[in-house]
């Protein structure tokens, strides 16, 4: 079950109403909504790959805590990030073991 996202119109609602919208009731209102799709716990492997790749790190700390609400274990973080050293670089690799580390501990 998703819950209702509000961190686009918590963060960015006076800056960019619109924006925030989108955010919110878009991406995650619509996109994450479909479950019957694609689970939560798939959706969020998928997103923490795309954002570790393109070295999007405070966006993929957030998405690492969402995707541990959904299920995803430290161990699983840990070899998504392993698997995709090879293919997005090692210096993100790094950078994103500390993150896991900072949202599951050691």
């Amino acid at each position: 079950m998703t819950v209702k996202q509000t961190a686009g119109r918590d963060n960015l609602g006076k800056l960019a109403p619109q924006f925030a919208a989108l955010n919110d009731d878009v991406l995650f209102g619509e996109v994450w909504a479909r479950e019957s799709a694609l689970s939560l716990h798939d959706r969020s492997m998928i997103t923490i790959a795309c954002l570790m790749t393109s070295g999007d790190f405070p966006q993929l700390k957030a998405h690492f805590k969402m995707g541990k609400n959904h299920g995803i274990s430290k161990d699983e973080s840990v070899e998504i990030v392993t698997h995709l050293a090879f293919y997005a670089g090692w210096p993100k690799a790094w950078s994103a073991m500390a993150l896991i580390k900072e949202v599951y501990g050691e």
